[in-house]
């Protein structure tokens, strides 16, 4: 499968910010973009936190969000990933697929996606931040995952924020790549008589199911959850 042909990219490729983020596979495809980077980190519900410990490399899947210049985990304080990541170099990964790329060649066939790439150092984000606290961090990540049900819920006690590390990144070094389009073929594959074009992938959401116990009416974003 070839998923470096030449495509455009969604956005003009601009300088790397450093040389382990300069692309140079399908350069037209980067991006350094904070706006690309910014709408790929948004549209995700997980990234991948690649690190190193006393037994090696690991990639542990996690649940992130963005505020402002900044891309967000947490986890429990004995968590290894959580115990490490403040303490050495990491690299966080997110990708999205959106489509298969069918050509008229095996070895012509891609995808279409946006994934981005971040490296640096987490820093621990404090109960009562100068910029952003851990609280309303936590509060910004409910709002990410669903608007408007921090307002409905029991907010976090003290307990259970001190039971909570909150850590984030900055955007400050990073790419983004992606692709879009149909497929690329040789002109002497043009002939070939196979069917060639996009297989979209779309997230699709489905019926919300209410829990056994709740005799409370849906409220608006679970009654749009579809939409």
């Amino acid at each position: 499968m070839n998923t470096s042909s030449s495509a455009a990219p969604s956005a003009p490729p601009s300088a790397a910010p450093s040389p382990r983020t300069q692309v140079k596979r399908a350069a037209n495809r980067a991006s350094h973009d904070p706006a690309v980077l910014h709408a790929i980190i948004d549209a995700a519900w997980v990234c991948h936190v690649a690190f190193r410990d006393e037994h090696g490399v690991h990639c542990i899947p996690t649940a992130c969000w963005r505020i402002g210049e900044h891309l967000y985990i947490h986890g429990s304080n004995g968590s290894r990933m959580v115990k490490r990541l403040a303490d050495g170099e990491c690299c966080v990964t997110i990708t999205h697929v959106d489509g298969l790329v069918m050509a008229r060649s095996a070895f012509n066939h891609s995808m279409n996606y946006r994934s981005a790439v971040i490296y640096g150092r987490f820093e621990t984000v404090g109960e009562y931040g100068n910029e952003v606290s851990k609280r309303a961090a936590m509060e910004a990540f409910m709002e990410h995952l669903v608007p408007g049900r921090q307002e409905e819920i029991r907010p976090g006690n003290d307990k259970e924020y001190a039971a909570t590390t909150v850590l984030r990144i900055a955007l400050a070094e990073a790419a983004c790549k992606t692709r879009s389009g149909p497929p690329e073929d040789d002109e002497e594959d043009m002939a070939v008589a196979a069917w060639a074009g996009v297989l979209p992938l779309r997230e699709a959401r489905g019926t919300p199911v209410p829990d056994a116990g709740c005799r409370i009416p849906a409220p608006d974003y679970v009654r749009r959850w579809q939409e």
